[in-house]
């Protein structure tokens, strides 16, 4: 409703659709797709939910049925998001209207700044959108901005979260580090570009690997008194010793680097990663566990008995962020504890977030006689519901190591290896 009538938790669903086998359901939303969806009249927008919600969404429901729908759509919709990259900088805008042939700009409550994981996480999808068009600019432009990214990283690889965009040289505006809420996933497309690439663009497995010695050496810390391993933000120097639930995608983005280390699985620094996934991924189950509901708040403050939730973020709106590492290391490691608690979480979510036709937001995970609220991101059938799915299923054609590259919305696609136009 409150997404211009894009069609977004259709579409951002199809590829679970398709993945669980209810291809019925999937070619009715591909008809209403091919009937229904325009993008002349929605308006401004944000680029990067739009890009990694709708046009990812759209890029796997072309790669894995092979129809040609959806890539005319996701055409259509990316040369609208495309305008976001003619800033001044090449850093793209926050914001485009899609049914105008211009221009972008910051969200306003971002003090007219650009947000790091915003201006990093859209080239997994205009990379693709390229490959399957043979339109090379989507690429391009795309890649040029992480460039520009990497030529302003600092040495210990940690970004801060606020970025001005609107002069040719772009600098940082602020001077908090998060790996949760705003930052995340810049740190996720180092890797999966990599990945989807082939791993033949070294830059960027170097700026991951950068990155993560910055987050070992700076934010890595234990709680107390039972040693919970937690990754703290910055703010000025100064650690805060909080963690957001979003923090928890670390787990499975460690693991991947791990295992595709090109120092080897047992070299040193694979073995450090790899013990840090498996670390924050428990503490994540343990978010879960704790709580009354067995559902995570939002986030966590690392203080009293290993953390303690404060009063403004004991919500859930049904976040997928410790089950998609749940996916992640258990297709990596074939350890049963993932399914173990993965089937834990979704007892929880049918328990305490289902009503009789979605499922719906907590407003108190420590509540276990609430109603959920009416309101469901689509991101819950999109990333949620799939990863817990996918864990569960032994015959799976998803395939994290060898065939396929997620974007941050759960969206997998082929890596460029394994792609020869429609499938």
């Amino acid at each position: 409703n409150n997404w211009g009538g894009m069609g977004t938790t259709l579409v951002d669903s199809l590829d679970s659709l398709w993945l669980m086998g209810l291809k019925d359901e999937f070619w009715a939303g591909r008809d209403w797709v091919r009937d229904k969806l325009g993008h002349d009249h929605v308006g401004m927008v944000s680029v990067f939910e739009t890009t990694i919600r709708s046009l990812g969404g759209l890029l796997a429901a072309y790669d894995w049925s092979g129809d040609k729908t959806f890539l005319d759509k996701a055409d259509d919709l990316g040369s609208r998001l495309f305008k976001a990259f003619d800033s001044p900088s090449g850093l793209p805008w926050g914001q485009v209207n899609l049914g105008q042939s211009c221009c972008g700009r910051n969200a306003g409550w971002a003090g007219g700044n650009a947000i790091l994981s915003e201006v990093g996480t859209l080239q997994v999808e205009f990379r693709y959108l390229a490959k399957a068009t043979g339109k090379k600019e989507y690429a391009e432009k795309s890649e040029k901005a992480f460039q520009i990214m990497r030529d302003m990283m600092p040495a210990d690889g940690l970004m801060p979260l606020y970025v001005r965009n609107n002069q040719a040289k772009p600098s940082f505006s602020n001077n908090k580090i998060s790996l949760g809420a705003m930052g995340d996933s810049i740190y996720e497309y180092m890797l999966k570009m990599w990945l989807q690439g082939g791993k033949k663009e070294q830059w960027l497995r170097d700026m991951y690997d950068q990155s993560m010695q910055g987050v070992h050496d700076k934010l890595l810390q234990r709680s107390s008194p039972s040693g919970l391993t937690y990754f703290a933000d910055l703010n000025g120097g100064r650690l805060d010793r909080k963690m957001d639930h979003l923090v928890c995608f670390m787990g499975g983005l460690l693991a991947l680097g791990a295992v595709t280390d090109p120092q080897g699985f047992h070299s040193p620094r694979a073995q450090r990663d790899m013990a840090t996934a498996k670390a924050i991924t428990y503490t994540c189950y343990q978010m879960y566990s704790r709580m009354e509901t067995g559902i995570s708040p939002e986030y966590v403050d690392f203080k009293g008995d290993d953390f303690e939730v404060p009063s403004r973020a004991f919500y859930y709106i049904l976040r997928p962020e410790a089950v998609e590492s749940f996916f992640i290391l258990h297709q990596i490691t074939g350890d049963p504890i993932y399914r173990e608690w993965g089937w834990e979480v979704f007892q929880s979510i049918e328990r305490y977030c289902k009503t009789k036709i979605a499922y719906g937001s907590l407003k108190d995970v420590r509540n276990t006689n609430q109603q959920p609220e009416d309101r469901m991101e689509s991101f819950f059938l999109a990333e949620t519901i799939k990863y817990l799915y996918l864990l569960q299923d032994p015959d799976t054609e998803v395939d994290v190591l060898k065939r396929h590259v997620f974007n941050t919305e759960a969206h997998p696609t082929r890596t460029f290896d394994h792609f020869q136009g429609v499938a």
